[in-house]
């Protein structure tokens, strides 16, 4: 193991960089704090980042970037510009070959075409709103069932809870459910980057190292050394070396699951690491990225179907970013929840189930460029913990703290959750910082 002595000591250590641990580094970096960043992937961004396949820009994960909120505001606290384009309209559903755009009409409007309880699941919506929520066992299928039995309306809300939450409507707690939908605020604003997810993470990338911190990549922490309680230094895996890092604080963007397999991580104690080992439910998805020389539907933004198997949603990309695919092409992902996704399934069987909706409802699709289809579960994940069984930022060392989809707010999704996460992340390094403050 390489001496100590070639590297300075850190304020903070940030393990990951994706969305979560992106933003912390930056808002530390933002505090005139000294940061080391480090990602085992020779890339930022983790699971919302971009690969390059036939001259197509693909996005491997996330593709919707909010405007507003923390995940803007951490970019403006490093003067970078938040590089993303809104579709117009941002948010449609496609249901019995229907365009149907819900920021003319509501939620009233939408299930009110196929139900006479839309005003009762409307009150409940109201009573959600001012704080009387569901009772956390209970799922978002059942709670629905007490109000309808129209097939289309399940199908919506099952699709609703696969496109955000990656989970069945029988899996995600309506609780978690209803509080996105009312308390955190479905439909915002949101756009897509023009050179794929990965220029604003290299844009923040580059934030963050103007402002003083450092950034490694194909740097895997490999294990995490102890004393009274707290984290006094990192093994650091960089170009065939182990670097022993020291610092006063510790953000993880890796999961708990991940960080519980580290050498050294028994200090967080027994019970701590089964509650990381077995008390999170990743949440799976299917990504299926394809190019078409003929547009399928004439559509901006993200499209939420009303009648399917397994798709969820999907997007045209080059609608509002041509520069994404070749001249000529149509650049489209289209996500997809397989049954279960918090447990085992067969991944042929349900990524044929979704290629199926897909030639169902377009033709057109027959002579598809397939660019890639990915499935997302087990150690990479559409989501380390399906909303609702998340766990806190806090651990029992009292210098370390989670980032990341495995320890959001409830009800909360999204890369801007992982951005929340990530400011109070970085608050918490700082009042241990600045006691005083």
């Amino acid at each position: 193991m390489n001496d100590t002595s070639a590297h300075a000591d850190y304020d903070a250590v940030v393990i990951g960089a994706g969305a979560g641990g992106m933003s912390a580094a930056a808002r530390l970096v933002a505090a005139g704090r000294k940061v080391l960043l480090t990602e085992r992937l020779d890339r930022l961004g983790g699971r919302a980042s971009s690969e390059t396949i036939d001259g197509h820009v693909v996005n491997v994960g996330a593709i919707a970037i909010e405007r507003g909120g923390v995940f803007e505001e951490t970019f403006d606290l490093l003067g970078v510009p938040l590089d993303i384009r809104e579709p117009n309209p941002a948010t449609v559903f496609y249901i019995d070959g229907k365009v149907i755009n819900v920021a003319k009409g509501g939620w009233g409007m939408l299930l009110g075409t196929f139900t006479k309880q839309a005003a009762k699941i409307g009150a409940k919506f109201a009573d959600a709103r001012a704080g009387d929520l569901p009772e956390a066992k209970l799922t978002t299928q059942q709670w629905l069932e007490q109000y309808t039995r129209n097939e289309t309306v399940h199908v919506i809300f099952r699709n609703l809870c696969a496109a955000i939450f990656a989970a069945n409507s029988d899996e995600l707690p309506a609780r978690a459910f209803l509080t996105y939908f009312t308390i955190k605020g479905a439909f915002k604003r949101f756009g897509f980057c023009p050179r794929g997810t990965i220029g604003l993470w290299n844009d923040l990338g580059d934030g963050i190292r103007a402002h003083g911190g450092e950034i490694w990549l194909n740097a895997p922490a490999k294990a995490l050394q102890t004393q009274d309680g707290r984290v006094v230094s990192l093994d650091i895996e960089r170009a065939g070396q182990t670097h022993r890092i020291h610092t006063k604080a510790v953000i993880s963007n890796i999961g708990p699951a991940a960080v519980a397999g580290l050498p050294g991580a028994e200090a967080f104690g027994t019970d701590y690491l089964e509650q990381s080992r077995s008390s999170l439910k990743p949440a799976a998805n299917i990504v299926i990225n394809f190019a078409t020389q003929s547009r399928l539907l004439d559509v901006p933004g993200l499209v939420t179907f009303g009648q399917t198997r397994r798709l969820c949603n999907m997007g045209e990309l080059t609608a509002t970013c041509p520069e994404l695919a070749p001249p000529g092409w149509y650049q489209y992902v289209a996500y997809a929840v397989p049954r279960p996704a918090l447990g085992e399934f067969d991944e042929s069987a349900e990524i044929e189930a979704s290629l199926a909706d897909l030639r169902d409802m377009f033709p057109a699709f027959k002579d598809a460029k397939m660019l890639s289809i990915r499935v997302m579960r087990d150690q990479w994940p559409a989501q380390r913990s399906c909303a609702g069984f998340d766990m806190p930022q806090d651990t029992p060392l009292a210098n370390f703290w989670h980032v990341g989809d495995a320890v959001k707010d409830y009800g909360d999704g999204g890369t801007q959750a992982c951005a929340y996460t990530g400011r109070e992340a970085a608050n918490k390094v700082l009042a241990l910082l600045n006691p005083a403050v």
